[in-house]
């Protein structure tokens, strides 16, 4: 009968986390840090046309505090590797790639201060947090799995933020932006 991983003498997790340095899902959770990395860099990037594009004043407001956020989450994803022993490096996210293409083709396809850009932005910007909420939610419970305490607290501050981000821009949505699109 085989023994459980959990049983023991306590040691169990230090021993999970050598073995899993050296292991595929290891190398899973630095590909998908990686490709985190890339989607936050190109997302400090992008952020500005949308918060610029915005004519509400709580939008723009909420997009130029979620642009610190992530020139933030940038910083914290350097500390990760930093922490794993791994030089901070970026693969291209193709999720995000799109998001922020498609995001960028809506600024184009509607009218300068309007509400229903401003919707656009708020669906789009939504689309990305939801996009981030999924990554940071797996990079969390993968660190915890492998037995990196450290690292999961700051993965875990960064889903927060995102979450908090995408609460905010529902708050904005509800409150006045829909109204005010639905009557232009």
């Amino acid at each position: 009968m085989p023994t459980s991983k959990s049983a023991g003498n306590g040691n169990t997790r230090k021993n999970t986390s050598d073995k899993m340095e050296h292991s595929k899902f290891h190398e899973l959770f630095l590909e998908e840090l990686e490709d985190i990395y890339w989607a936050e860099k190109n997302l400090v990037k992008a952020l500005p046309k949308m918060q610029s594009a915005a004519s509400s004043e709580d939008l723009s407001n909420c997009i130029g505090d979620h642009l610190e956020q992530t020139k933030g989450h940038v910083t914290r994803l350097e500390q990760v590797f930093e922490l794993l022993g791994k030089k901070a490096r970026a693969k291209k996210c193709e999720a995000m790639e799109g998001l922020i293409a498609e995001a960028q083709e809506l600024l184009g396809d509607t009218e300068e201060d309007s509400a229903v850009r401003d919707a656009g932005i708020i669906i789009s910007s939504q689309k990305i947090e939801h996009y981030e909420i999924a990554a940071y939610g797996s990079l969390y419970t993968l660190a915890n799995t492998m037995g990196h305490p450290d690292v999961a607290k700051i993965l875990e501050q960064t889903l927060q933020e995102e979450k908090n981000a995408d609460s905010f821009l529902t708050e904005i949505a509800e409150s006045t932006v829909n109204e005010a699109a639905l009557a232009e």
